[in-house]
């Protein structure tokens, strides 16, 4: 299986408001950019956004090694979380419903596909393939701005 390396980031102004998000593919010497945005949503929403559209992009089953500056994409992902909330019909521990399962339910369908790996990295920091996920999710968001 191939070994894709994906980073994502989302970014939102004002929260609900104009938004963006931003993903990097990496295979080999390969590198692929995408980017989208929406008038009006949430940070969160983008984030989950950001990694659907980048997993979507795949045309074949791969090791995914899936980095991102959202603890609530990563640990939502990795420990089980998003995984309990769909089992318990999106609601989750604390008796509340779980926000965007929409999302979570098409991002969990989408990492049954592949072999996944997470990593959180810190955001705004020294890795430039975060912060240029970054700059594509700002840019996008800023096209939504009255």
């Amino acid at each position: 299986m191939k070994t894709v390396t994906i980073y994502t980031d989302g970014a939102c102004s004002g929260n609900p408001g104009p938004g963006g998000w931003g993903a990097i593919l990496m295979y080999g010497s390969h590198k692929r950019e995408l980017s989208g945005g929406k008038a009006e949503t949430t940070n969160n929403r983008m984030e989950l956004t950001a990694v659907i559209a980048a997993l979507s992009a795949l045309k074949e089953r791969c090791v995914v090694e899936l980095w991102s500056d959202s603890k609530y994409v990563i640990d939502g992902l990795q420990k089980g979380w998003a995984k309990g909330w769909k089992a318990k019909g999106w609601v989750k521990s604390d008796k509340k419903p779980a926000l965007n399962p929409d999302l979570w339910d098409r991002l969990l369908t989408l990492c049954d596909g592949h072999e996944m790996r997470y990593h959180w990295v810190k955001g705004h920091a020294e890795n430039p393939y975060n912060n240029r996920c970054d700059e594509l999710a700002v840019a996008e968001s800023q096209k939504y701005k009255g």
